[in-house]
This record gives C-alpha cells, structure tokens and sequence, in this order.
C-alpha cells in the first residue's frame, strides 16, 4: 500500500514570480513538509467552488485544515472588529462545506488555527473575534502553554500539559455541536483544542504542530489515514479461495492453448 493522500487547505493571494504578478494558490511549505515526513503525500486543496468538495473528500485518505485569515464574523452573526482580518469569502465557504462534509463521512482530519475556527463555525458555534495577550507578535509563532484533558485522544497523544507554537488572537466563545473540549490555555481557559464525538480522527488545535519539532500529532492524524485507505481485509475462506483461483488461471490458459493448436 502507498502512501495516504493528505488534502491540506490553502489561501488565494497575489504572488511574484519573474516578472509575472498573478493570483495564486499559496501555501506555507511547512505544512507539505511536515505530512511528508510524517509518512503521507501532500495535495494542496484550492479554493474551489462548494460542489466539488464531495468529490475531493471522496479521493482523500485525511485532511489538514491549515491556518491563515480570520472567518468572516457574518457567519457567527457577528459585526467584523477593526482588529479582525479581512474575509476572504472563498475559501470561507469552500472550508464550511469541506469541514462538514469530511465530519459526515468520517474522514480523519487535523484542524490548525484558522481550522479549529472552521470546525467550531461549522458546528454552530462562534468566536471571540480579538484576544491580544495570545498574540503578541502577528509574524512570529511565539512558544505557548496548553493543558490537555486526561480522556481526550490529544491527552492520550501528547500528555496532559505542554509547550507548542501557536500566534493566534482569536477563540471559540461557543463551541458547536457534537464537540468536546479537549485542551485549554492554563492562564484564562481559553480554548486550545476540539474533539469531534464519536469521530475517528477529528482534532482541531490553536498552535502549529507543523512549524515545531513535535511529530506526535501530525504522524497520528496520517496513521489514521493509512488505516481509512488500507484495503479491507477477506474472511480466511475468500482469501484462499482467491488464491486456488489464482493457481488455477496459469493452467487454464495453458489448456485453453493447447485445444488451440
């Protein structure tokens, strides 16, 4: 079996390259890197139109729903602050449907960032558009402490307590649907981390696994994914009576050849 195909979210910006100036798809390559290394293949995901997302989650073994731009407040009825990014509509809607779709068939994905904001969004909850103290630096991921719960999958993964990277100013204020809380800031309990209930691999976490030297989480999400794309196992029965068949073949066409002659 090759390597489980992992989708990961991207943003449309203008870019530089000779002398052309165009719109493109971009993505910070730490985030390719990373699900390398961690033993997938890395497809970076345009912003397309919604009706195409079925098919992406069906040719998918796992996602990665990668950080950038604040939502757009509009979709957690909300007025947009001055300190909230512009919204970029596209890949707002694109992420929405993507994000349910990927949590209806049960396709293990890890949500950063921007994604954890996704997954609450797209489960009916909505976000504390500005928090200054968790981002002190905009261009810098600047280390940051979590507690994690003790029965949550990124507990049992990671420990309970930890150091990650993380530059992030905004959090679930409500949560959503079918979601659990599983890691929070130690200093005001700010959410840190998501669970989906019942899900195989559905994670969402404000720091950036990506841009650490921690492998634990992204090595998890593609072993679930190795797991959704390996080919179901045959009853011992079927699987011996495939293998007599596949015996028998070479002898059938060898008789087959001789009535022939």
């Amino acid at each position: 079996m090759g390597r489980p195909i992992i989708g990961i979210t991207s943003e449309l910006e203008a870019a530089h390259w000779g002398d052309w100036i165009r719109e493109a798809v971009i993505s910070p390559v730490s985030y390719t890197r990373a699900v390398e290394r961690a033993g997938g293949a890395p497809v970076v995901l345009p912003p397309v139109p919604p009706d195409s997302v079925r098919d992406f989650v069906a040719g998918l073994h796992g996602l990665v729903f990668a950080g950038g731009r604040d939502l757009d407040p509009a979709l957690y009825q909300q007025q947009r602050l001055d300190e909230t990014d512009l919204p970029e509509h596209r890949r707002d809607r694109f992420e929405l449907v993507l994000m349910r779709t990927a949590i209806e068939a049960g396709l293990p994905f890890l949500a950063i960032g921007r994604g954890l904001h996704v997954l609450a969004v797209a489960r009916g909850g909505a976000l504390t558009q500005h928090l200054p103290d968790h981002r002190p630096d905009r261009a810098r991921y600047l280390p940051h402490q979590v507690r994690l719960s003790d029965d949550s999958l990124l507990g049992r993964l990671l420990g309970t307590q930890g150091e990650v990277p993380a530059a992030h100013h905004q959090a679930p204020s409500r949560i959503g649907e079918g979601l659990v809380v599983a890691g929070w800031s130690p200093d005001d309990e700010v959410v840190e981390a998501l669970e989906v209930a019942g899900h195989p691999f559905g994670v969402g976490v404000h720091w950036h696994p990506e841009e650490g030297d921690d492998p634990r989480l992204m090595a998890a999400l593609v072993e679930a994914a190795s797991q959704r794309a390996a080919p179901p196992a045959q009853p011992q029965g079927q699987a011996q009576q495939g293998k007599h068949q596949q015996q028998k073949q070479p002898q059938q066409k060898a008789r087959a050849a001789a009535r022939s002659r």
